[in-house]
């Protein structure tokens, strides 16, 4: 199976990095593909280091890419616009946006969204906004995403470490919340922008965003056996069950002040959730499973 993947994506975020492991996944099954991204971007760039085989998106590189392809899967929106318009081999998109809106060009998004064979949908909470934006059920498929097991030291004692993920440039997120949640603690937030690294010395993974598909974040953290301590929001919940491997909170800077004081304050709760969030990752949330899942997939849009 040959598969062209397309990524118009101008940073490397959850959806970025879920596009490489999945790519490096497929490699593993003998599954032959080719990345088109933006070029320079830091997924091109990562994609090159990697090995994989990688080429710079454009139209007329997709259109003429796609003919020499089984299949076409679309990471983001715009890299759907192109596949659409390109053609050539039956399409699969992945969504891992929680947000909608109305289009504002009906026709034009019903012929876009009527394009693709299949669509993965990164959580059931995001299956159910395609259902919204009125993607058939049946054509939607739930594919949570999958992320490497960190081996790291996990740190619970000691001076607190809370990391967060550095995304103050996007308002969907919610830096600025979590920046006045530990001031309100009276601890010290590090704003990530190498999860990898900085969970090796984190005592919590903070996690507060106003809108979320999934939070391949969050298990990456959980992954590492750091605790998670993140939003009541979105897809979330379908990864995280309060209490037992992670903490679920509402968007208030002083009910997360205080579920960080909790948490920093009880080691042996925090140690645990820590554990049991990393058994979650191994059950559920492995790029091995992704993998497989992603060609189930595959699978049916070629049938």
């Amino acid at each position: 199976m040959r598969v062209l993947h397309l990524d118009a994506g101008k940073t490397m975020r959850g959806g970025q990095w879920q596009a490489l492991r999945l790519i490096q996944g497929l490699a593993a099954e003998s599954v032959e593909s080719t990345l088109l991204a933006r070029l320079g971007s830091p997924l091109f760039e990562a994609a090159r280091k990697a090995g994989c085989r990688v080429e710079p998106l454009g139209f007329a590189r997709a259109a003429m890419r796609a003919r020499r392809h089984d299949l076409i899967h679309a990471h983001d929106s715009r890299s759907h616009t192109i596949a659409a318009l390109a053609g050539g081999a039956p399409l699969v998109v992945s969504r891992r946006v929680a947000f909608g809106g109305a289009a504002s060009r009906p026709a034009l998004a019903k012929w876009k969204y009527g394009r693709a064979a299949r669509y993965i949908a990164v959580s059931e909470f995001v299956k159910s906004v395609l259902v919204e934006r009125g993607v058939p059920s049946e054509k939607i498929a739930v594919v949570y995403d999958g992320v490497p097991l960190l081996n790291v030291p996990v740190r619970i004692e000691g001076p607190p470490r809370i990391v967060a993920p550095a995304n103050a440039d996007d308002p969907r997120k919610g830096a600025t919340l979590a920046l006045e949640a530990a001031r309100l603690a009276g601890v010290e937030l590090h704003l990530s922008d190498n999860l990898e690294r900085d969970l090796a010395t984190a005592s919590l993974f903070l996690y507060i965003t106003h809108s979320e598909g999934l939070g391949s974040g969050a298990l990456l953290a959980m992954s590492a056996g750091v605790p998670v301590l993140a939003s009541d929001v979105g897809g979330l919940p379908e990864i995280i069950r309060h209490g037992e491997n992670g903490w679920l909170v509402e968007n208030a800077p002083d009910a997360i002040a205080a579920a960080i004081r909790r948490l920093q304050g009880d080691p042996a709760l925090a140690r645990s959730l820590g554990q049991a969030g990393r058994q979650t990752v191994v059950e559920r949330f492995t790029v091995e499973r992704m993998t497989r899942r992603t060609m189930e997939v595959y699978r049916q849009a070629l049938s």
